[in-house]
């Protein structure tokens, strides 16, 4: 039987047109029927175009199905593919305008820190409610989820649907690995490499050619350019040791070092906000992508099977073993971060499924990171699934960035000015404001 894709959140127009094209990239996945849910009906009517445009590039004739009705949508799924973004980019700016007028600096607000929690709380009912579809109509099936805040939401999902196999998935090793293979001059294709932690704050424990460690060549590499010293991560690669795995923007939101000293910003060049402006290119994208397909009946594609998706699937339908960077909920996977929330592991695919290999202990000043990173993942969570809105405020305090940028007063004050601009896309018993607790 062919294999069943969903992509749930298909109107993320551009991400689709990406996996789409490497999924039609494996011809020996034979023919599959794909399944697209939105429920914004000119996006799914976009998403559909693409879906057609970019298959008659590919060559590919797959069966292809729209629907504003996820439940029908879900009929049948082997692959549910989560790219969803609850409250889009409206949302996305009050996360960032709000927490700027406390003088609380985010440069993409989508993981922890203060943007990461309310978009966590705004995705758990969406999400949840996912999952509870998929529970009743296709237990078996796969979920792929991309939509961040991405430790939080796989954290969130072991609580409320225990028994659904997912997998979280980020390109951001990957871009990791070939950024440092091309500043060092060395082919990626060539190259090993063993990597753990958290989804945007994992380590390059390892990076070998023929069993040499390419690290020597990127410290000889970053000798010689001040420019390099001049990026987040390549400071905290100096200071710790081992180089971490996502932008130095990103980076820079997840300890307490960096975006609070004006003097801090300015050396490692951070730009401020920046998600905002990603944010309106991509509703600039999707209608450049929306006229072209006026005139057009087919689209290009790059293909090249970068996301990991493709590669779960084509792994799984085909048997062929691949080793990818996932995320999954800690179970003994590492041994110095707590069990029960959500690390990024090599993992193992073939036919049989995703099985995430045990990493050990992480370096301990590696590991002291993650366990701070981990305090408002695991406190947002908590706060949905116990309906307790003390413990939002208890994530944003215990948050790095904000802790160190704003005092306690402000940050509850800050929370209550989220929650009453976010309105009902959080879940009903966190709405409730605390500033009368304290008085």
């Amino acid at each position: 039987m062919k294999p069943t894709i969903v992509i749930i959140g298909a109107g993320s127009v551009e991400f689709t047109r990406e996996l789409l094209g490497d999924i039609f990239s494996f011809s020996d996945l034979g023919p599959v029927r794909i399944v697209l849910h939105d429920i914004d009906t000119e996006r799914l009517e976009t998403a559909e175009a693409i879906a057609r445009a970019t298959a008659r590039t590919a060559g590919a004739q797959p069966e292809l199905v729209s629907s504003t009705d996820r439940r029908r949508a879900l009929e049948g799924a082997d692959y549910v593919i989560n790219v969803i973004q609850v409250g889009m980019h409206e949302a996305t700016v009050r996360d960032f305008d709000i927490p700027a007028s406390y003088g609380l600096n985010q440069t993409i607000g989508d993981t922890i820190g203060i943007g990461g929690i309310f978009r966590g709380l705004r995705t758990f009912p969406v999400l949840a409610a996912i999952a509870r579809d998929m529970e009743q109509i296709c237990p078996d099936a796969w979920l792929l989820n991309y939509t961040n805040p991405m430790a939080m939401n796989v954290t969130f999902l072991r609580h409320v649907a225990p028994r659904l196999k997912v997998l979280g998935l980020c390109h951001s090793v990957y871009w990791t690995m070939v950024g440092l293979c091309e500043l060092i001059d060395v082919p990626f294709d060539e190259v090993s490499y063993w990597s753990a932690g958290v989804n945007h704050q994992a380590w390059v424990l390892r990076w070998e050619r023929d069993g040499q460690n390419l690290y020597p060549l990127l410290d000889q590499r970053i000798s010689a350019d001040p420019e390099l010293r001049r990026r987040v991560r390549v400071d905290m690669y100096r200071r710790l040791g081992y180089y971490p795995t996502e932008t130095s923007e990103h980076s820079s939101e997840y300890v307490p070092w960096y975006l609070r000293h004006p003097d801090e910003v300015s050396r490692l060049r951070l730009d401020v906000g920046e998600y905002v402006s990603i944010s309106a290119a991509n509703l600039a994208e999707y209608a450049r992508v929306r006229a072209e397909l006026a005139g057009t009946e087919s689209l290009g594609i790059d293909t090249g099977s970068t996301e990991y998706a493709p590669q779960v699937i084509h792994s799984l339908e085909t048997g062929t073993v691949r080793v990818i960077a996932a995320n999954v909920v800690n179970d003994g996977l590492i041994t110095n971060l707590p069990d029960g929330v959500a690390v990024e592991v090599p993992t193992v695919l073939d036919t049989l499924g995703a099985h995430p290999m045990k990493v050990g202990d992480l370096p301990p000043q590696c590991a002291a990171l993650n366990r701070s990173f981990l305090g408002p993942v695991d406190l947002a969570v908590r706060a949905a699934v116990d309906g307790d809105p003390r413990l939002v405020r208890a994530a944003a305090m215990v948050d790095p960035n904000t802790a160190a940028s704003l005092t306690v007063d402000q940050i509850w004050d800050l929370c209550d000015e989220l929650t009453a601009a976010h309105g009902d896309l959080l879940p009903e018993a966190l709405r409730t404001p605390m500033k009368e607790y304290l008085s």
